[in-house]
Formats: structure tokens, sequence, C-alpha cells
């Protein structure tokens, strides 16, 4: 990004893509004959997976590869340590997911409540402090 003819967002997302790609293939073969819990499996036991698994992790990387190019894109508007610092929200989406949707805090003391309010409230004043360090520097 700082060099004379920095390469776009978007050309950094098909290069990180590519790698990606490549990564998965070598690391996905290894860990399928060597994995860390269970059997090992063979490229027929992947392959009589359900077609909705299959369609489950492709859905899975394109949201990924969305949010990345989208990381990529406000690196380039507002630099890149910000853009990083409001990239890692996954948390916080996975918080507010087992909250609101699954209801996995249905049933809880009011202590651990107060905690779940305090954890949102501390992410929402990160990120106006990121906004504004953004705004004064």
């Amino acid at each position: 990004m700082t060099a004379s003819r920095p390469l776009t967002p978007y050309t950094v997302a098909v290069f990180f893509t590519l790698g990606a790609v490549i990564c998965c293939f070598f690391f996905n073969i290894y860990l399928m004959r060597k994995p860390l819990v269970g059997a090992p499996v063979g490229f027929s036991g992947y392959a009589s997976a359900p077609a909705s698994y299959h369609a489950l992790g492709l859905l899975g990387g394109a949201v990924w590869g969305i949010g990345t190019v989208f990381n990529f894109v406000a690196a380039s508007l507002v630099g890149v340590a910000i853009s990083y610092a409001i990239g890692q929200a996954s948390p916080m989406i996975a918080a507010l997911w087992g909250v609101f949707v699954w209801r996995e805090f249905r049933g809880s003391n009011t202590i651990a409540k107060l905690y779940l309010v305090g954890m949102f409230l501390s992410y929402i004043l990160a990120l106006v402090l990121i906004a504004r360090a953004y705004q004064a520097a």
C-alpha cells in the first residue's frame, strides 16, 4: 500500500483467494489423512458427504471471501490498522447470533446477563473510540 503503484484491493483479494485455494488443497489432504480427532478419511469419504454439507462449506467460503474483500477495500480507505480492528467483529457477530438467534443464555442468571450487556457496551465503546481516533489523526 505504500509503493508507488500498489495493488488494488480487488487484485489483492484475487491473490489472497488463490493462496487460500492452494493452501486448502494441501492442508485438507493432510488433515484427512492425519486428522486431529477421529479416524482418517479417504477422498471417497469426502465425496460421499451430503451435498448440503458441501453447499454450506461453499457458502461459508463465499461469506468469508466477501468479508475479506470488504476489509481490503476499507484498508485502502481508512488504513490497515483501523480496518483490521473493525474487521475483528466476528466474535461479536457470533455472540449476537448466540444470544438473539439461538438463545444460548436463556434461563441464565442475572450476573451472566449483566456480563453480556457489559460485553456489548464495551464493544460499541471500542468501535466509537476507533472511529474517533481516525478522525483525530
